[in-house]
């Protein structure tokens, strides 16, 4: 709720508000097609994240819904005529907007997440063609092993698999890495979004008290309503507490820090610095680094596994 809000809701008359627009309807695209061309572990997570863009869908159609409600919960107390239900029902959709408010602050806040997710995604795409590389010289070494013990290609062979495994634990790394960074963020949206509803039902609930049913018999005259300045300090109180609201959960730990600069463990390297940048999926190893608006529109389906200096680090050691 942010200073200097409307104390009040009730429409200008107007009925052409965003609102009350229909939310877009889901189509097949070419991005459908690209999720079905993807390799198996790429194409379920391509399907979350296609599940998360409708429900985020959903959580923004209610945000409008939520607001369109408000107003008209408040014109409805106004056409009554009752200066008690007029106040109490224009204040209640005041709160009752800012609920759908932050029902479109948690779509935000999980569009955050489905990008790490589109990370994770591109990683495994990425990654892929290793592990089948792997698994094809795991087989080959087996058969060389039975027909030609003394063959001098299983030298070569056993140096392509150390290879291929280095790629596999870099991919893995980061995937573990990045799937505790969305689901912190999934997790802190979900946490903000029920302690400031919370928080404004309460606040609605103070309102509620000042309304008087008591029951009048016929001949007497309902008491003037005086609660009118209580009723604003209500409103007052909420945007005071909405703006002082603190995350109250513990953060959760990450060990991506302890990684070397060529995202082995520091400990196995003798690298104590913090990760550099990672080339699996042409992201960054850093657990708080989110795409811009841009960047996620400009995701690619394949990006490079490992850099040519970790390659060449690891034939040195063979």
């Amino acid at each position: 709720m942010t200073r200097n809000r409307s104390l009040s809701v009730r429409s200008k008359k107007s009925h052409d508000s965003p609102a009350e627009k229909s939310a877009p309807k889901h189509r097949f695209t070419m991005a459908s097609l690209r999720g079905m061309q993807q390799p198996e572990l790429s194409k379920k997570l391509f399907k979350i994240i296609k599940s998360e863009n409708h429900a985020i869908g959903a959580y923004e159609s209610a945000s409008r819904e939520r607001i369109s409600i408000a107003s008209q919960i408040s014109d409805w107390g106004e056409a009554t005529g009752d200066d008690s239900i007029s106040d109490i029902s224009d204040k209640i959709g005041v709160l009752l907007s800012e609920i759908g408010e932050q029902e479109d602050l948690f779509a935000q806040n999980l569009e955050d997440y489905r990008s790490v997710l589109k990370q994770i995604r591109n990683t495994e795409s990425s990654v892929q063609p290793s592990r089948d590389n792997k698994a094809k010289i795991t087989d080959e070494i087996q058969k060389l092993k039975y027909k030609e013990p003394q063959s001098t290609k299983l030298v070569q062979l056993e140096q392509e698999l150390v290879r291929a495994e280095a790629q596999n634990l870099v991919a893995e790394a980061q995937t573990r890495q990045k799937l505790k960074e969305a689901y912190d963020l999934h997790s802190a949206a979900v946490i903000e979004r029920a302690e400031k509803q919370i928080l404004l039902a309460r606040h609605m609930r103070r309102l509620v008290q000042f309304l008087d049913d008591t029951p009048v018999v016929p001949g007497d005259v309902r008491p003037a309503f005086e609660h009118s300045a209580q009723a604003r300090q209500v409103l007052n109180d909420a945007e005071e507490d909405l703006r002082e609201w603190q995350p109250s959960f513990d953060p959760i730990a990450s060990s991506a820090t302890e990684m070397g600069s060529n995202l082995m463990p520091a400990s196995v390297t003798g690298d104590s610095s913090t990760a550099e940048p990672s080339v699996v999926g042409g992201e960054d190893m850093a657990p708080a680094q989110l795409e811009s608006p841009q960047e996620k529109r400009e995701i690619s389906g394949s990006t490079a596994v490992q850099g040519e200096g970790y390659q060449q680090q690891q034939q040195q050691q063979l």
